[in-house]
């Protein structure tokens, strides 16, 4: 299920995450799910990311990060035409309730508690990826 853009290229999916582990962890699962994924360490990474034009299908943030929260990044994406139609899917590993309506009240499509599975994650991507497809439409 490989999902292609045009021009042939491989569906970018961009995955910021302060804990290497997790970052790698992600990064296997969404390659597997035949994405090209352009990782980031931290807030401000995937916000200069952002910045470059590439054209993102999904996203994907820890929402507590260095120097840019995820909720702040998803704040900014909606506030750029260019980015608002980029479905958000955060995670976190903190069990404060308040993040996940944080997190939806920034614009976010979905949220995943950490530890999650592999299938409870790409079940995700690809609940944000179809909602890409039928917003570009």
């Amino acid at each position: 299920m490989n999902e292609e853009q045009s021009g042939g290229e491989q569906a970018k999916v961009l995955i910021a995450d302060d804990d290497p582990a997790i970052l790698r962890l992600v990064k296997t699962i969404v390659e597997k799910e035949g994405y090209t994924v352009v990782p980031a360490r931290d807030g401000k990474e995937a916000y200069k990311l952002l910045q470059t034009g590439d054209s993102f299908v999904a996203a994907i943030f820890d929402v507590i990060m260095p120097y840019i929260q995820g909720t702040e990044l998803v704040r900014y994406m909606q506030s750029e035409k260019r980015l608002m139609r980029i479905p958000v899917l955060m995670m976190t590993a903190e069990q404060n309730p308040r993040l996940s309506s944080d997190s939806f009240s920034a614009g976010a499509v979905a949220f995943l508690p950490k530890p999650f599975t592999t299938s409870q994650l790409q079940m995700m991507l690809r609940m944000c990826v179809q909602r890409s497809q039928s917003n570009s439409k």
